[in-house]
């Protein structure tokens, strides 16, 4: 996503390409040649997605620590089948996790649409499923600091798969511009 500004798109376009012209394509006598730089081109990468994904970075070891602390305090207490899901559940969100973030990260700053795709398909099949269950099973005696971090992880959880859909969109719409204008480029 680009930046917003409260100058108009076109004004904006106008003022980059005048002071391209006037710092980058300076063609005086003592300058020499011209250096040949790429066009500009908008940063398409998403900014509140890169700040939620940063915080949850941090936020995620204090969720695996705590939801660890909390599946050993109450296991004995819950039938056998309860006990492996909430073990499966607590492992499969732990490996998607870093996987999870790790997609984000490379897909938003690189603006790669498949590590985002990615990103956002863990999100929404796999980690969005799994900690819906873990806050609405009343089979599994929640514990008031795991609903606590179970639901600010979900607050993020929410807000990044929103993100990165706008996010995803921008970049789809971006790439698909680039692929429909190339044979104009080469022509040329």
């Amino acid at each position: 996503m680009a930046a917003h500004t409260p100058l108009p798109r076109n004004l904006r376009r106008g003022l980059a390409a005048f002071s391209g012209s006037l710092f980058i394509n300076n063609k005086t006598r003592d300058s020499g040649a011209a250096h040949p730089y790429p066009p500009a081109r908008e940063v398409l990468s998403s900014l509140p997605l890169q700040m939620m994904l940063y915080f949850n970075v941090y936020y995620f070891p204090v969720w695996c620590l705590a939801e660890g602390m909390m599946l050993q305090l109450k296991y004995h207490l819950l039938p056998r089948h309860y006990q492996f899901l909430l073990v499966a559940a607590f492992l499969i969100l732990t490996v998607g996790e870093g996987s999870r973030l790790y997609l984000g990260y490379m897909g938003n700053l690189q603006e790669k649409v498949p590590e985002l795709a990615g990103f956002l398909l863990l999100s929404f099949l796999i980690q969005l499923p799994l900690l819906l269950f873990l806050l609405t099973d009343s089979h599994i005696t929640p514990l008031p600091l795991e609903m606590a971090v179970h639901s600010l992880f979900l607050a993020f959880l929410v807000a990044e798969i929103v993100a990165a859909f706008l996010a995803l969109k921008t970049m789809t719409k971006q790439l698909a511009a680039q692929f429909y204008l190339r044979p104009f480029k080469e022509g040329s």
